[in-house]
């Protein structure tokens, strides 16, 4: 394609006469101006003329005036604007003769599509200039076009207004379902029963950050949680881990021993018995028909990670993601610092589980303040590394925290873990207590909280 077959030689999309209808049912009823205000702002409309006029309705609105001709002519008049909207006669135009509009959900709905299409037009068009001139690193543009894509995808999801009505309307099972707690929608269990008291489970939209200082466990533990909910007995779902640190290899490694319960270094070694052979050979044979996804690729950014998993979650039933871990991911395009990549990473892995509704469960380093702190070692939410925004994006964050690391010789606290539960948007923070079977690398319910086997394989 030559240089110059770039370009767009067609007007932008538009529909002028559901942006007349919109203005016009205002100025007839100027209670509509909520129902038009809730969805659109003045950048959604195409015409300069149309956008004034709405600036100056929002402007009577907010100073509490009744809005129709007059007082709108008025207010275009005292700043200078009257005749630029083609004066008095345009706005008559626009409510003359025009019926009483009960599908202006419809119109308001017409208007933000066209302009939604218009922005995509403009990055894109911004985008192919970029990349013409040539004049910056192909990777600083596609970062650029990622962030701009990103954003307008949060612009959509907060101008998504929705009743009461229509919430309970739209909740599956409807509104006996949504007032009767024992069948309301759970969340997913992690496999650990303490923690699922705790938080309900994973939700869908929600984003998990598991901290912890290097060697407590925090990718057995994610990768313990993967292997519950991709083997489940009762609902398995489809789970996607992204791994920026360890290979497939590894990975899968980690996740046979654990479930099979041998030891990861007579496996490396080569030193298997007969038991243990058989063993490994019927877990592989379990995970290889579980629904878990394993993914290495050096370099992953988020762009990456969502075109995979739309992929993923339109052949299966994604129900959880894990990535390991947030600090070693890189943001494409210019940032002023490593706290603001961070945070634009953590930023846009909350609105991917929003978009694609399930939960993601993201590790993150915990800076050294855990190791010089004295007394109480255990984690809290100013030592989460880089943190800028992830206490913020975060709904629920948890800390792995291993007091036998500190206190080596106390043989009461070996294979003891807590996972504490810092932050939890919509229920109360707390502590759950785990056993750490270490040659294993795996993590399991205490034996007081359950009369039953720990999850994973039998």
């Amino acid at each position: 394609m030559a240089t110059s077959d770039i370009g767009i030689d067609r007007p932008l999309p538009a529909n002028l006469d559901a942006e007349r209808f919109v203005l016009g049912a205002i100025m007839s009823d100027d209670s509509a101006f909520l129902q038009a205000a809730g969805t659109l702002t003045a950048d959604d409309f195409s015409l300069e003329k149309h956008k004034r006029i709405f600036l100056r309705m929002s402007e009577l609105h907010e100073r509490g005036e009744k809005i129709d001709r007059v007082t709108l002519a008025n207010e275009l008049m005292k700043q200078g604007q009257l005749q630029s909207v083609d004066g008095l006669s345009y706005l008559v135009s626009l409510d003359d003769g025009l019926p009483q509009l009960h599908n202006l959900e419809s119109y308001v709905g017409i208007v933000k599509e066209k302009a939604l299409l218009r922005r995509i037009i403009v990055i894109s068009q911004d985008t192919i200039n970029r990349a013409v001139q040539s004049e910056e690193n192909p990777t600083q543009i596609l970062g650029a076009a990622e962030d701009a894509l990103m954003k307008l995808g949060d612009m959509q999801s907060r101008n998504a207004l929705s009743t009461p009505a229509q919430i309970v309307e739209d909740y599956e099972g409807g509104i006996n379902a949504f007032l009767d707690a024992s069948k309301r929608i759970k969340g997913i269990s992690t496999g650990f029963l303490k923690f699922d008291e705790l938080t309900g489970g994973l939700r869908e939209g929600e984003l998990f950050i598991l901290a912890a200082r290097p060697a407590m466990g925090k990718t057995a533990l994610a990768l313990n949680i993967a292997t519950n909910v991709a083997m489940s007995r009762t609902n398995p779902k489809a789970v996607a881990v992204f791994s920026l640190e360890m290979s497939k290899e590894s990975l899968l490694t980690r996740v046979i021993c654990a479930t099979a319960s041998v030891d990861q270094q007579r496996f490396r070694a080569g030193y298997l018995n007969h038991e243990e052979r058989t063993k490994l050979q019927n877990a592989l044979f379990k995970i290889v028909e579980s629904p878990l996804y394993l993914d290495d690729t050096a370099g992953t950014n988020l762009m990456d990670v969502h075109s995979k998993l739309r992929r993923l979650q339109a052949e299966q039933d994604l129900g959880l993601v894990v990535v390991d871990y947030l600090q070693l991911m890189q943001g494409r395009g210019r940032f002023e610092n490593r706290v603001q990549e961070i945070s634009s990473l953590s930023r846009g892995f909350k609105l991917m589980s929003k978009e694609l509704r399930v939960p993601f469960l993201v590790l993150s380093q915990l800076s050294r303040a855990t190791e010089t702190r004295q007394g109480d070692h255990r984690p809290i939410l100013s030592d989460l590394r880089e943190s800028g925004s992830i206490e913020q994006d975060a709904d629920m964050v948890a800390f792995i925290f291993r007091e036998e690391v500190y206190r080596p010789d106390k043989e009461s606290l070996k294979g003891i873990a807590e996972l504490i539960l810092a932050k939890q948007r919509n229920g109360p923070t707390g502590r759950a207590k785990l056993a750490f079977l270490n040659q294993y690398t795996r993590f399991e319910n205490l034996s007081a909280d359950t009369g039953d086997e720990p999850p994973g394989f039998e």
